[in-house]
């Protein structure tokens, strides 16, 4: 994908995914090294301690690694379809106030391509970290995503 059309995977996944405008996520950057998502705070979505209920930060994390792929692979939707394969979550620290997903991509972009011209179903990993306004490190998740190839 070029660069022009980099801006609009946040519009686009904003649009196309319930969730991520119910938790009015923000798409802060989008490219195909790195995605920056930030959830504001919403006491609506508080648990029982005041801060993000933990589903409302896996898809708040999730919803990082979606915009990556997208920005990824997004020329590669006209042969295969990105799907999540796994997710595996940590909560490290109590995450009050605004949060922020950055995700990055775990396997080069060419590598991946590469498996899906061979006629390979490619699983490729995206890593995200979930931090606070003042920086700390709130929780990890790592998702493998796939590209299905379309029959």
């Amino acid at each position: 994908m070029s660069s022009e059309t980099l801006p609009s995977i946040g519009e686009m996944m904003a649009a196309s995914v319930p969730m991520a405008r119910t938790l009015n996520l923000e798409f802060v950057e989008t490219t195909a090294e790195r995605a920056v998502v930030r959830m504001p705070d919403q006491s609506d979505f508080h648990n029982h301690v005041g801060g993000p209920h933990a589903g409302a930060m896996f898809t708040l994390a999730e919803s990082a690694s979606g915009a990556i792929v997208m920005a990824a692979f997004g020329d590669q939707l006209g042969r295969a379809v990105p799907l999540a394969v796994r997710a595996e979550i940590g909560y490290k620290k109590l995450a009050m106030g605004p949060v922020t997903a950055t995700a990055e991509l775990g396997r080069p972009v060419a590598e991946v391509v590469a498996e899906l011209d061979a006629g390979e179903r490619p699983e490729f990993p995206v890593n995200i970290a979930i931090t606070r306004e003042d920086g700390a490190v709130t929780g990890e998740m790592s998702i493998v995503w796939t590209l299905r190839p379309n029959k």
